[in-house]
């Protein structure tokens, strides 16, 4: 079988008992470096064959519930899709919380409100429980590699229990700020994306207009000051009108509908991302809700066509 992983080299951390909640195009390959870095990881999964599948590749265990899969960790990682899925596994009868000890930590992977990570880390320091809001940036490529970007919120102790375990399927985790910072941190990324993004789509749809050779331009621009993550990984797929990989429009406007509610709450103005968040609404009507949010360009194309 191929692995989901690209190997790599781990830092010296001891062998801990951990589990893993959410075995999505994020989660799958993160559990997937924790047991190839020497953890013992049981994992739950909504649905049960994906679970077992990971057993398949890389041992442990797999529990039916949460509540099961739980059981004994040292650390409880978590990568869901939103604040209703959060408290779903974390939360009843057959949630996380239920099956953990006293001293134990749950780190939660999932992009989230940060009102939900202050809920539920209150929920369990009421039951001698640590909890870690840690949202990660990298996509699914850096979930893979092993090379995500971790910004976490909570407490210091918290932090640096769960930092070496982390590093597993990391390149940088950092402590933003209190319960809540991780969740902020990350919103600030989208905004950052958001805006990038819809620059490059205009500069390579204008270049096309023009008749440049747009991978000419993209490969001289991007040795000065134009130069990004974005540029350097999408300007070519964008040019080209292939957007079947990444991170999804759907996924994007998740992101972003939770930034702008923040934004309500805060009074940040942010005209520019809620101008993006409506270009990706177009998207979704052209059937893009699963590509690559570099589709932002496919707009453009269609609206050129018109």
């Amino acid at each position: 079988m191929t692995t989901s992983i690209t190997p790599r080299s781990y830092e010296s951390a001891p062998a801990r008992k951990i589990a893993f909640l959410g075995l999505g195009v994020m989660g799958y390959p993160m559990a997937g470096h924790l047991a190839a870095a020497g953890h013992q990881v049981s994992v739950y999964n909504r649905t049960a064959a994906k679970a077992g599948a990971w057993c398949a590749e890389f041992g442990g265990r797999s529990g039916a519930t949460p509540r099961e899969a739980v059981q004994d960790a040292d650390i409880v990682f978590c990568c869901v899709g939103n604040d209703d899925d959060l408290r779903s596994v974390v939360l009843g009868e057959h949630g996380a919380l239920a099956g953990m000890a006293a001293g134990a930590l749950f780190v939660d992977h999932t992009t989230a409100s940060a009102q939900v990570a202050r809920e539920l880390a209150a929920v369990a320091a009421q039951q001698g429980v640590g909890f870690v809001d840690a949202p990660v940036s990298g996509g699914q490529s850096g979930a893979q590699n092993g090379q995500l970007t971790v910004m976490c919120g909570g407490e210091s102790t918290h932090f640096e229990a769960m930092r070496p375990v982390a590093m597993a399927f990391a390149r940088a985790c950092t402590l933003i700020g209190a319960s809540g910072s991780g969740q902020l941190a990350k919103m600030v990324n989208q905004v950052c994306i958001a805006g990038l993004v819809q620059g490059l789509s205009e500069a390579v749809a204008f270049g096309q207009q023009a008749g440049l050779d747009m991978p000419l331009v993209l490969d001289v621009i991007g040795k000065g000051a134009a130069q990004s993550w974005q540029m350097d990984n999408r300007g070519k797929t964008m040019a080209e009108g292939r957007f079947d990989f990444g991170f999804a429009v759907d996924w994007m406007r998740k992101d972003l509908g939770l930034v702008l509610q923040e934004a309500q709450r805060n009074g940040a103005l942010l005209p520019v991302t809620a101008l993006v968040d409506q270009f990706y609404a177009e998207v979704q009507r052209m059937g893009g809700g699963r590509w690559d949010t570099s589709s932002l360009i496919a707009r453009l194309a269609q609206r050129e066509q018109g």
